[in-house]
């Protein structure tokens, strides 16, 4: 059950690759050109991709909630991901790129911070 904090590098990665591609698809120049970043057109792979990895990133947060000495970090990330998803369902496209980075940033350091813990126990 440790080994599962042996992917939070990975998790970390995927956390910083979202934020580069949210800030392509509802960046600045696309607030300022009215886009809408659903005729965008992401790729059937990277979309694919994309929702696998939400999907195995989510069921290893729910994971995390079995190990004790990690527990608060998956609540954390948890929480995080729960008021993040509100927050956007219900504002306008304006808002979601600054409450993404928002929640990113949190949850980087929620990352980090679950990193320095499994470093600590190897």
């Amino acid at each position: 059950m440790v080994t599962l904090l042996y992917l939070a590098p990975t998790f970390l990665a995927f956390e910083v690759w979202q934020l580069i591609m949210c800030e392509r698809y509802l960046g600045i120049k696309q607030i300022a050109r009215q886009g809408d970043p659903r005729t965008l057109g992401l790729g059937e792979l990277s979309a694919f991709c994309w929702t696998a990895l939400l999907t195995l990133y989510v069921v290893w947060m729910l994971s995390l909630l079995g190990l004790p000495f990690v527990r608060a970090h998956g609540l954390g990330l948890l929480a995080v991901l729960g008021i993040g998803f509100a927050l956007r369902r219900n504002t306008t496209i304006k808002w979601v790129l600054v409450i993404l980075t928002f929640e990113g940033a949190i949850r980087v350091g929620l990352l980090i911070s679950l990193i320095a813990v499994a470093w600590r126990r190897l």
